[in-house]
Order: structure tokens, then sequence, then C-alpha cells
């Protein structure tokens, strides 16, 4: 197994972290501003990076920035948002040919490290404000984004789940922001958060590929400048135990097809001793096709079109969603309820430990082959104040026995269950 080697600098308001490897043809920086999750902001927060993306100062209109783009070579540019633990999470991700497969004198490299500070640190402004023509789009194409995640019902249902979950905890504000929202945001107060996102973030840059790594520190050195140097930010995510009552919610639509999803508390978070049982635990009870869930649920008792789990690393949550015909709700939670005692009873083989084991540890040589699921799962370092690297893990993994996966089961507690079904007098 190749070891991952990872050089890592405290820079002037950033971070640095260069990860060497000849083992992809193309090189990717990824920049990476976390902040608390706060209600006040998130709405902006999801906007900024796709306004960002479209001009900028120097590449003032669509065709100049997508002409820069494409003198790198075919250079590819993507930015999202997300939600760990806690915190979200603006990135903004390059992809660029390696420069020893081009033939020129400037390097590729420099040239995207400088296009994706343009981006970041040098936006189209126009006096006080951001392009009102480019921010008026946007929240257009966000609008649209939040209507489809709720007329995907089962996205609605994992939304609801952790709105009634987590209803006194940051990490039920919506990652994607609130439609009620974009109608207050201008490209003045837009422009006012931008700065202050500047000043306050915690900036984690990424470069990786076939690099030099005291080269590229000089280069980064050179190029991405931040004057702000913000004091980095502690996690600060809470953790709660489940409550002495379960909470169950049922909400009805004109659906046919009902969602029945569960919510339960691990206290189990990346970092944790008991985090590598939990991967092994979470793939015997829900995380693959040969899981206890997909097996009961939906093959043996044909209750369900789909029944799986998965956990939220940052924030010691284990999620259940399934789809249900309505009629079948109380049997399908009672068999899954069933599910989670006999992980808790041991009910499962040694052979399913080893089997779940390495289904594990392929899914993260998987990922640590992937560009940017990589850099992703060395970022979680940084969300998690942890050092261990991704080959610790693996070796941590292998080292999970049953009992380890038993004791990890006794800790996992039902929280919320939350039925999205059809409306009463629908049909049967």
């Amino acid at each position: 197994m190749s070891t991952i080697e990872e050089h890592m600098f405290k820079q002037e308001g950033y971070h640095l972290h260069m990860i060497p490897t000849k083992k992809y043809k193309t090189n990717t920086i990824a920049v990476k501003l976390k902040s608390p999750l706060n209600r006040e902001v998130i709405t902006k927060r999801a906007l900024l990076p796709y306004v960002l993306q479209q001009a900028t100062s120097n590449y003032p209109s669509a065709r100049a920035f997508r002409t820069a783009l494409d003198s790198l070579y075919g250079a590819v540019l993507s930015v999202d948002s997300s939600k760990k633990g806690e915190d979200h999470v603006m990135t903004f991700r390059m992809e660029i040919p390696n420069d020893e497969m081009l033939s020129g004198d400037e390097s590729l490299l420099k040239q995207g490290l400088a296009l994706i500070n343009e981006i970041i640190f040098h936006p189209k402004v126009e006096g006080e404000a951001l392009d009102n023509t480019i921010v008026d789009r946007e929240k257009q194409t966000l609008t649209q984004k939040i209507k489809s995640l709720k007329d995907d019902k089962m996205s609605y249902a994992n939304t609801r789940l952790i709105d009634e979950m987590c209803k006194e905890e940051p990490y039920r504000f919506h990652v994607h922001g609130y439609e009620e929202d974009l109608d207050g945001i201008t490209a003045e107060n837009l422009y006012e958060y931008y700065k202050e996102m500047l000043s306050n973030d915690d900036m984690d840059v990424y470069v990786q590929g076939n690099i030099d790594a005291n080269e590229v520190q000089q280069l980064v050195q050179e190029t991405i400048k931040r004057e702000a140097n913000p004091k980095r930010s502690k996690n600060g995510t809470t953790q709660q135990d489940a409550p002495s009552e379960v909470k169950e919610i049922v909400e009805r639509q004109n659906i046919q097809q009902g969602k029945l999803h569960l919510g339960y508390r691990t206290s189990i978070r990346y970092g944790d001793k008991d985090y590598y049982a939990l991967q092994v635990f979470n793939g015997i009870f829900g995380g693959f096709p040969s899981s206890k869930l997909f097996m009961n649920v939906r093959e043996k008792h044909s209750l369900a079109y789909y029944a799986a789990s998965r956990f939220e690393s940052h924030k010691g949550l284990l999620l259940v969603f399934s789809g249900i015909d309505p009629n079948d709700h109380e049997q399908a939670k009672d068999i899954i309820e069933k599910q989670m005692d006999a992980m808790k009873a041991g009910e499962f083989s040694e052979e399913d430990v080893e089997e779940t084991k390495q289904l594990v540890v392929n899914q993260l040589r998987e990922t640590m082959d992937n560009q940017h699921g990589l850099i992703e799962l060395m970022y979680h370092q940084v969300l998690s104040g942890s050092t261990v690297t991704p080959n610790e893990i693996i070796e941590n993994v292998e080292r999970v026995t049953h009992e380890d996966v038993v004791q990890v089961a006794k800790k996992v507690a039902l929280d919320t269950v939350y039925f999205l079904t059809k409306e009463e007098g629908g049909n049967e």
C-alpha cells in the first residue's frame, strides 16, 4: 500500500497542504473556506461561490473568464458548499494538466493558482457591490436548486428528519440556504458578507499531483496573499444524547411512496477510537447491499423500495433511509428496529465482520485513488483536529473485532423517526 505524503505549512492567513503523487495526469488545486454554521448568513454562503466563479476583476465577462480557463489547456473549475459537522465549507477546485504533459515556458500550475486567487480575492465589483446581473442570475439558479430538493422526496425527508432531530443545534441549518432569504440578498449586502468571509473564515489550500513541494510552497506564497490572519476556529460541534422518549413525526403530502427515515445518536466522531468500528458497524447494519437493512427490509420482507444507512462523521449521527408503501409503515419500522437490536446482541458472524472490513477498506482505497476524494479525506484531519492518516484509518479498520462492533452498537440510540406519507383518504 503506497503511503500518502502530505506537507503542511502555515502561511499568513491560511494553511497550505501539498500532496505529491505521480498517480494522476492532472494536478488539483482546492481552496476551502470554513465557518461555523449560522442561520443569518447560510444563504449568502450558499450563493457566494457560484457568484464568484462567474467573473473577476481582470476577467469581467463570462467570455473573458472562459477564455482564461481555456488557456489552461481545458482546466476544469468547480465550486460547492457542504456541511461538515456544524461548520459550513465553501470549496473552489481546479483541475489542470500536469506541466510535464505539455511543453511551454510558464508553469500551468502557476497560472492555475493565479486564476483561483483571482476568483476568490478579486471578484468583479461595481463600487461597493458585486455584479448585480450575476447576483440576480445566481439567486434564480439557487431558488431552482432549493425547489428541486423539496421535490426530491428522499432529500426532503432527510432534511426534515434533521430539522426535527437537531431542532436546537446549528446542524439543522440547510446547506443550500433558504428560499425566503433570497429576496433580501442584494449585490451590496452580499459584497459586505464576502468581505467578512475573507476576513474571518479558516482557509486551507491543497495542491496535489506531480509536484515538488518546495517549488509549490514558493509559488503559492507568491500567488495567494491573504491580508487577514484570523485565529483558526476550534471545532465547536455540539454533542447531544438521544432524548428519553423517541420523537415521532408524521407529515402528509400528495405522494404515493412513503419515506421512513430514522435518526440515531452515536456520540462517535471522526478521530475517536470507536470511529473505525462504527464504519464496520454501519457496513453490516445498512451501508452495503449485503447489509441487514437491505437483506431483511427490502429482500426478505419486500417492504422497501430501498433501505440503507449512513453516518455523519463530524456530528455523530447515524441516519436510516427507506422508501416504503405507506401502509407498511409500522411493519417496516419494526423490522428496522429489530435489525438494530440484532446488532446490539451481536447477531452477526465473524465472517460478516471480515467481509465488511474488506468492503470498507476497498471503499477507502477507491476514495484515495480519486483526486477529489483524497483531498476530502485529508481535510477530515483539519475538521476534526485529528492527525490520523488515510493509511492509519485502513490499518485501524483492519483491526476491528466482532466485540468492537457490538460495543459500538450499544452506544447507538434512536432519537427521531420521521415518516412522510400520503394524504389521508389517498389511494390505498
